[in-house]
């Protein structure tokens, strides 16, 4: 077996750097947002920053290094949404104790291995489709951007091109390389307000409610479980990644929720979009080796949750457009990979359209997101075709 010095590439490393990148540039704001509610004060923000990329950081080096696949984690952004809602009025105190709960829920189920069972009589025609329904938005983000942004995203755009043409392993630096020089050369980007400091954890001590764990643990453990670990499945068996268990990743997840909730670490969870980034061929050629772009993503993961406020400060100095642009153009092959597989099998294409146009289409029914709609759309017309 070859070293992950020998496998190391620059792609890959990119692609990781891409994925933290996207993930914290695009959904931050939600979690600052989950904080307010729950009262948190600026020490505390800055905590969460902390536990949650010190977390994910962790989770996705050793995931990656031990099953040699790009396993990318992420917060539960679906889940930080909820909590946006659910925490007003609440203390500190028992919201803590909300999330120590839905992780041992999490935790339960790793155990059980239900949930790995119940993943593995998912057709991959179906898993493809509901990862393809949910890149989609991401793609077309690309095109939109370029109507509010057209010199930026349309060097973003030529870069792309050009790269897969002459550079295809360096597309996605070269294009995030540009986007940046462009968005200082047309003065897009303020960086006056950045300054470098170590974040600091802050320890809140749980308290537990009944009510509060039924209001908010709960949902929050569904919430997470529907919307963000059955696509990030998806993603992984999408990709080939057959070997990767997803009970024990699970349980590992379970595990971390545990011991960095009491500092703000409110939910972690198998990632989709920003894991097809680094499964996908622009991460590496050889699928054998975009396990680096895990490695990487875990070690810009915890980079980011170390320099806390400083880290989340650059992110969101980022035009919104390069963000959306970058994470579109990384995601178009596994996009064009995740449609061939969706309908290559004659005998459930409808079953796979249908997956996609519900989980595209963005419908939510009962607080739960379109893709576990999709889901279940595709697997019950795949019973009733099969039945006739």
């Amino acid at each position: 077996m070859s070293s992950w010095r020998q496998d190391l590439s620059l792609s890959a490393v990119s692609a990781g750097l891409v994925a933290v990148l996207v993930g914290f540039a695009s959904s931050v704001a939600i979690v600052f947002q989950a904080a307010q509610a729950a009262g948190a004060d600026q020490a505390m923000m800055v905590s969460w920053i902390f536990a949650l990329g010190l977390g994910m950081g962790l989770t996705c080096i050793g995931f990656s290094w031990y099953y040699k696949a790009p396993v990318i984690t992420a917060w539960s952004t679906p889940g930080a949404a909820l909590l946006a809602t659910s925490l007003l009025g609440v203390p500190i105190t028992q919201a803590i104790g909300a999330f120590l709960f839905s992780a041992l829920l999490t935790l339960l189920l790793g155990l059980s291995g239900g949930f790995d069972r119940l993943m593995r009589r998912i057709p991959t025609s179906i898993a493809s489709a509901m990862l393809a329904g949910i890149l989609l938005q991401f793609g077309l983000s690309v095109f939109l951007s370029l109507q509010s942004e057209p010199w930026l995203v349309g060097l973003m755009l030529a870069t792309y091109l050009l790269g897969k043409r002459w550079l295809p392993r360096y597309t996605i630096i070269l294009v995030l390389a540009v986007g940046l020089t462009a968005c200082l050369v047309l003065n897009k980007m303020d960086l006056n307000a950045l300054n470098l400091s170590i974040s600091q954890p802050v320890l809140v001590w749980p308290e537990f409610d009944f009510g509060v764990l039924l209001g908010v643990g709960l949902p929050l453990f569904i919430v997470t479980m529907t919307s963000q670990n059955i696509p990030g499945v998806a993603t992984l068996r999408a990709s080939g990644y057959e070997q990767v268990p997803v009970s024990p990743v699970l349980t590992g997840t379970g595990i971390t929720a545990l011991l960095l909730a009491p500092f703000g670490g409110f939910a972690f969870n198998l990632a989709a979009i920003t894991a097809a980034i680094c499964t996908g061929p622009e991460s590496h050629p050889d699928s054998k080796k975009r396990y680096i772009a895990g490695l990487s993503a875990g070690f810009f993961y915890v980079l980011a949750g170390l320099g806390g406020a400083s880290v989340v400060a650059l992110f969101t100095a980022l035009p919104t457009a390069l963000v959306a642009s970058l994470a579109g153009l990384a995601l178009i092959g596994t996009i064009g990979a995740s449609l061939s597989a969706a309908v290559a099998e004659v005998q459930e294409r409808d079953a796979a359209l249908i997956c996609f146009l519900l989980t595209a289409s963005g419908v939510s029914f009962f607080g739960i997101g379109a893709a576990f709609w999709g889901l279940v759309g595709g697997m019950l017309t795949l019973l009733l075709t099969r039945a006739r």
